[in-house]
């Protein structure tokens, strides 16, 4: 059953998603679709979370400003991220 509550979600989200995806070119090794949902979860935890019902409503009252802060603050998550998990893979594979 569909409720209203079906249409809330983080913001951040669909970035996070699409800058992993992009990321991962450079991570080959991390290509394995669960990896890159570990580092997309990874990059979520270290973002604030924005929760809204529509893209447009947040979107709408961000000045460029908050624009580029939040892109920045995306990619430097994804980047952690990425190095979190490559680490955390690394240390399993010596065991």
């Amino acid at each position: 059953m569909s409720t209203v509550f079906d249409t809330i979600h983080n913001h951040h989200e669909r970035s996070v998603f699409d800058a992993v995806l992009t990321a991962s070119t450079r991570f080959s090794h991390l290509s394995d679709p669960h990896i890159l949902a570990d580092v997309a979860c990874v990059a979520l935890n270290r973002l604030p979370p924005r929760y809204i019902r529509h893209d447009v409503d947040f979107s709408f009252y961000l000045t460029e400003r908050e624009r580029a802060e939040n892109e920045q603050a995306i990619t430097e998550a994804v980047e952690y991220s990425f190095q979190f998990v490559q680490a955390k893979v690394a240390m399993r594979a010596r065991r």
